[in-house]
């Protein structure tokens, strides 16, 4: 009871109750500045209390009880009572830590949760290099940055520059290796940056052809025990030596590395006993090479394997075996899908999407090298075995044939019997030939039009016309997008002069396949032969992008700048078509030609004379050299060459009268004298000779005078009566003459129409009809003044007249070649026009 406090009387026990905080009154809030001002901004200064009393809403005032007044009291534990007030301070609120409060925060302070008004914070202290664990990284970083500099410089075909990254690398590395050692760290060098950088530079000294330093970076690689599976690169040190034809070296080294590989490494040991085998090939061991082959297509079967096998086979002569490896050959498994996987099903949009976009895809097109290079190996195997596994290669073909048939190269067999064709082609059997090709009428649309397309060729070259052209119509049915038929086609209208019609189906070629050079340049003879020679010069120069170094377009490039009267563009051209063809005698004589209009006789004394030096039978190159030292009274040096076109041409007298002219005019006359009795002995009715011999005879006082005298007398009363004979059929001469120039005109087109069978798919540009009249005519006036260059009849000992002498000469060869030809054989003067041989899908390797 000593405890219990009664209360006073005086006391109110319910006073208090009433009081309360105006911060809780919601109703006065509109009016309450600082509530406003907080509500306003985002943060502030806390508004003021305007309790009465300070602390929560009963401040520090002592609770009334029924008690009567009394002080707060402490908790069990000695924690201070909720909103409680000790020593002024305010009690931290703990329950909002997190949100920035702190207990030594005060009233009116900033609301500062992120600590922004300290302002920014300090820079962080940057790591010293000049400890060794930091000098270690930046050299372990700067080594595998140069590795990869150097791949990259490789990678982009720059091997020098690999290399010289390849060493820095390697000078990195040991650098890297001696700091370790300083730094007391030796036990932890790592290894695999040591290979990396020693195995980079030996590829790399092997890709610039250094063997002798990749084979000894090779070889610090492999003699380290601490280097695990390094046994693996005496496959790279054996590629090596069989690089530098060193076989035994290399086999030797093959096998070391076969015998470090497990047999848990199937594929590797594959390829290793592969290159063993193809090292016996090289080395003409071919039953060593058997055995590894055979191995191997017992073990893992492919194809390349199984064409080396029928290789081997072959060149021991084993027929039987022979048969059974192509058998093995064509069993082989590709491990590709079929087509059919790639045709998109109608009724489902997602799947022909998918389909869309896999069908061109790099796994597509892998499979698609894979079959090409599957069918390139069967289709040179059977046409190597063919002849040898029977008695015939018809024989042998056909057993070829219907093996492929049974197979999953069904589709082959067709190509198979168009190269059965193309051997009895190369046979000359065109008989057989013809037979092989006519059983592909009744086949399947693209077999038919190649065999269709190859007939049409080979009665082309046959000059039947008719057969050519329903053939290419039948190659054109079969199959309209094939520009080979079209191609025929257009061969066949361009015999007929249908100019127009055969350009249109070059150009109908070209739309189906823009890289045709056949239809392209067919295309620009075709253009020539209308007049058109911008256009056909247009043709040219883009087949000259992408034909760079084809002769025949550049003769075409120099013939229509020639003709466009541009001879020095003609003159460029034919430059660089002499860096090409070198020792062609034709181009030099153009060049020494174009050089001769051009008023340039010391270059064009060059380069004939170097076209003589070629092909010394060239009437019109001998001719212009003795000329030329006619003009230039060296008549001497001309004598050599009249001589030479008296060898060509024993029947044409005139040489024999230059040769004789040449004497008398260096003041031999004896020997002039002497080559005209000569001359009389072989044409004892040439009038010129005759004169020459009674003035020589006359000046020398000769006895022999009265004779020639007589003699020449005779020759004129004769020639007289002639010509009077002549004179009355004068007109219907004339006419016959006409006639005769109609039929060489139409030799001239027909010649157009018989190329030559060659290798290359371009045949050679003969001479065109629209230009050799006009060379013709140019060569005439420079023949006429390089006769007028010779002696005249005003002169000593010189009896005839200039116009006997130009009624003499005929010109032997025309007007000058259009194409270069090769001495040892000239072709058809107008094989104006490529034909299309034979596919390269069918075209024999």
């Amino acid at each position: 009871m000593e405890h219990v406090h009664l209360a006073a009387e005086e006391d109110d026990l319910y006073s208090g109750y009433n009081d309360y905080n105006p911060t809780f009154d919601s109703e006065e809030l509109d009016n309450d500045a600082g509530f406003q001002q907080a509500v306003r901004t985002s943060h502030g200064r806390r508004p003021p209390i305007t309790a009465k009393f300070p602390g929560t809403a009963i401040g520090g005032r002592a609770l009334g009880t029924s008690f009567g007044s009394r002080m707060p009291m402490a908790s069990s534990m000695g924690r201070p009572m909720t909103g409680a007030v000790q020593d002024g301070a305010a009690r931290p609120m703990t329950a909002v830590r997190a949100a920035g409060y702190s207990s030594a925060m005060t009233r009116g302070s900033t609301f500062d949760p992120l600590g922004q008004s300290k302002g920014p914070a300090p820079p962080l202290e940057g790591k010293s290099e000049d400890t060794p664990d930091e000098k270690v990284k930046i050299l372990e970083k700067k080594v595998n940055d140069l590795i990869e500099e150097s791949c990259l410089a490789h990678g982009h075909g720059d091997l020098q520059l690999s290399l010289d990254r390849a060493k820095e690398a390697g000078r990195k590395e040991r650098a890297l290796v001696r700091q370790r050692e300083q730094s007391g760290n030796a036990d932890h060098i790592n290894l695999d940056l040591t290979y990396s950088v020693l195995f980079n530079l030996a590829t790399q000294y092997a890709n610039n052809d250094m063997y002798a330093e990749a084979l000894n970076t090779y070889q610090v690689i492999v003699k380290n025990k601490m280097f695990s599976n390094a046994g693996r690169l005496k496959v790279n040190m054996a590629n090596i030596y069989f690089k530098q034809k060193n076989y035994p070296k290399a086999i030797k080294l093959y096998r070391m590395a076969l015998d470090q590989i497990s047999n848990s490494h199937k594929e590797m040991r594959i390829k290793i006993m592969q290159n063993i085998g193809v090292v016996f090939i090289r080395m003409g061991q071919y039953s060593d090479a058997i055995t590894s082959f055979e191995h191997i297509m017992s073990e893992s079967p492919n194809i390349k394997t199984g064409f080396n096998l029928i290789l081997c086979y072959y060149a021991i002569g084993d027929r039987e075996r022979m048969k059974k490896a192509f058998q093995k050959l064509i069993c082989v498994p590709l491990g590709i899908d079929e087509e059919d996987k790639y045709i998109p099903p109608n009724d489902d949009t997602h799947a022909n999407l998918v389909i869309e976009a896999i069908k061109n895809d790099k796994l597509h097109q892998m499979e698609r090298e894979r079959k090409a290079l599957a069918e390139k190996f069967i289709m040179t195997s059977a046409k190597l075995i063919a002849p040898a596994i029977e008695a015939t290669f018809a024989a042998g073909f056909d057993w070829c044939v219907d093996m492929v048939k049974s197979s999953q190269y069904v589709e082959l067999a067709n190509d198979l019997e168009i190269n059965k064709a193309i051997t009895y082609l190369r046979q000359r059997d065109f008989n057989q030939a013809v037979e092989t090709l006519k059983t592909f009428e009744k086949k399947d649309s693209r077999v038919k039009s190649a065999a269709a397309t190859n007939l049409s060729f080979l009665y082309f070259l046959e000059k039947d016309y008719d057969q050519a052209d329903r053939y290419a119509d039948l190659a054109m049915t079969a199959d309209r997008y094939n520009p080979a038929a079209l191609i025929n086609k257009g061969n066949t209208v361009f015999v007929k002069k249908d100019y127009e019609k055969a350009a249109e189906f070059y150009k109908e070629a070209l739309r189906n396949d823009s890289s045709c050079t056949e239809a392209l340049y067919n295309l620009g003879l075709t253009y020539k032969r209308l007049g058109r020679l911008e256009e056909s010069l247009d043709c040219f120069l883009k087949l000259h992008a992408i034909l760079r170094n084809s002769a025949q377009v550049m003769w075409q490039l120099a013939n229509l700048f020639e003709m466009l009267e541009d001879p020095h563009q003609a003159i460029e051209w034919l430059m660089q078509l002499i860096t090409v063809t070198p020792t062609d005698p034709q181009v030099l004589a153009k060049l020494g030609e174009l050089y001769d209009s051009e008023g340039d006789k010391s270059q064009a004394f060059q380069y004939y004379q170097e076209s003589f030096r070629y092909f010394p039978s060239n009437i019109d190159v001998i001719e212009w050299l003795g000329a030329y030292y006619i003009d230039t009274q060296f008549c001497e040096k001309a004598i050599q060459y009249f001589e030479r076109a008296t060898l060509i041409q024993p029947t044409q007298v005139k040489w024999q009268l230059m040769v004789a002219s040449c004497y008398r005019r260096s003041g031999n006359y004896q020997k002039a004298l002497e080559t005209y009795k000569d001359i009389h002995r072989k044409f004892p009715e040439n009038v010129e000779c005759l004169r020459f011999l009674v003035r020589l005879c006359t000046d020398m006082g000769m006895k022999e005078v009265q004779d020639y005298a007589t003699k020449l007398k005779k020759v004129e009363k004769m020639k007289e009566i002639r010509e009077q004979r002549v004179k009355s059929a004068r007109e219907g001469s004339a006419r016959g003459t006409r006639r005769e120039g109609s039929a060489s005109s139409e030799v001239d087109i027909k010649a157009v129409s018989h190329p030559e069978p060659k290798h290359s798919p371009l045949l050679d540009q003969g001479r065109d009809s629209g230009h050799s009249s006009h060379g013709t005519s140019a060569k005439g006036e420079r023949l006429s003044a390089k006769m007028r260059a010779l002696p005249g009849s005003n002169e000593p000992y010189e009896a005839s007249s200039q116009r006997d002498i130009d009624a003499s000469y005929v010109d032997p060869l025309g007007a000058p070649m259009e194409r270069p030809k090769t001495a040892a054989k000239k072709r058809n003067e107008d094989d104006d026009f490529a034909d299309e041989e034979l596919g390269d899908d069918l075209l024999p390797e």
